[in-house]
């Protein structure tokens, strides 16, 4: 497995929850449980992500705005989750701010995939592309 691979698994994750979180409706145990596994797997995949896949990339001249704009993502993306926290689960306003997440999420996870990918391929070495891939899948091992 490559670093590409590893992370596209947990995109994958991170859509199924959103998809389900959106398609709920009020305050409901579900709601607050899939939040919760939602708002841990976006953390401890940013995490692994810019420790594993980003951080070796800054030093890469044709990757290093890539890099940062992903990181940069990354806290818009825990911006919007900080909103959901401190909103009501059972108001109009939460599944709004659920639905930017996720329109926030998916075009993050678009942009890694279709052009990150491809020009980050460019940067790494198959070793280090399994190398990486094996560290980041430690972390996430590590902190599900």
């Amino acid at each position: 497995m490559n670093i590409f691979e590893a992370i596209r698994k947990d995109h994958d994750i991170q859509r199924d929850l959103l998809d389900k979180i959106v398609e709920t409706s009020g305050d409901t145990k579900v709601r607050y449980s899939l939040f919760k596994k939602l708002k841990h797997e976006l953390e401890i995949h940013a995490n692994g992500e810019e420790r594993h896949f980003y951080k070796p990339l800054i030093p890469v001249d044709m990757m290093q705005e890539h890099a940062r704009h992903g990181i940069a993502e990354h806290h818009e993306i825990d911006e919007l989750v900080a909103k959901l926290e401190d909103t009501e689960q059972d108001s109009s306003a939460w599944l709004k701010i659920a639905k930017n997440l996720k329109e926030k999420v998916e075009h993050h996870l678009e942009d890694e995939e279709h052009k990150f990918f491809q020009l980050a391929g460019k940067a790494f070495t198959e070793k280090q592309k399994e190398d990486l891939a094996n560290k980041y899948n430690d972390y996430m091992q590590e902190h599900r």
